[in-house]
């Protein structure tokens, strides 16, 4: 159960849990395009990785007209993760614009390339969508972020049923060190979770492999989150 000389695609792969998915994905023999609108950070993303297995393009998730050429000019592949997503956090009495930024951000990108995948991805792949822990566990004043979430998972198992043999999974993390220094999230979530740490973007790209690779799992979430919905 590896990746060895399969095609994996990732949208959003140039930073954080996507880069790290990428290298691991690389390690174990496979071709990966990462995609995503930042041309200098593929470019970094390609640097650092430094590998003939690695391709990069750019792309605008939040373009269903881009996310669909992107997907006709790349072709057939194995595996699909859209990790890439920029939002805004509000409480209910946020603007409107506030509130549908997680949705037009992070669900809707991930819903449309599984859309424009479905005629590309070997009936042997699978698609790993990602969430976040609040879907399980909200957080004061960010109600529309917990409810995306949450539809994001309900679109793994939609999925899972309509795509199968195809499989579709959901990985929904909780905080995770990125490059960005949020030193005050990071304590607090210290507090609020079993294991009393932040993870790191590669125990969450391990967990993601393992959905790629298990090839008896679908329909399924998994929360790597050190405890945060448990606790």
């Amino acid at each position: 159960m590896n990746l060895e000389n399969q095609r994996v695609v990732i949208i959003g792969g140039s930073t954080g849990i996507g880069l790290a998915t990428a290298q691991e994905a690389v390690l174990q023999g496979a071709r990966v395009i990462i995609a995503g609108r930042s041309l200098d950070k593929l470019k970094k993303a390609k640097a650092t990785i430094n590998s003939e297995l690695l391709e990069i393009r750019q792309m605008d998730n939040q373009s269903e007209d881009s996310i669909k050429a992107f997907f006709q000019e790349i072709g057939q592949f194995e595996h699909l993760f859209t990790p890439g997503a920029s939002y805004v956090l509000g409480p209910i009495t946020a603007t409107t614009d506030v509130a549908e930024s997680c949705f037009k951000a992070k669900f809707w990108p991930q819903y449309f390339a599984a859309k424009y995948a479905v005629p590309h991805i070997s009936q042997n792949g699978s698609i790993v969508l990602m969430s976040g822990a609040a879907s399980q566990r909200p957080i004061p004043g960010a109600a529309s972020y917990a409810a995306c979430n949450g539809a994001i998972e309900s679109l793994g198992k939609a999925l899972a049923v309509e795509l199968a043999p195809v499989r579709v999974n959901v990985v929904s993390p909780g905080t995770i060190r990125t490059e960005k220094e949020r030193t005050e999230a990071y304590e607090a979530y210290q507090g609020m979770c079993l294991l009393k740490r932040v993870g790191s973007v590669e125990e969450v790209a391990h967990a993601v492999i393992y959905l790629m690779t298990n090839r008896y799992t679908t329909g399924s979430t998994l929360f790597p989150d050190g405890g945060y919905v448990l606790s």
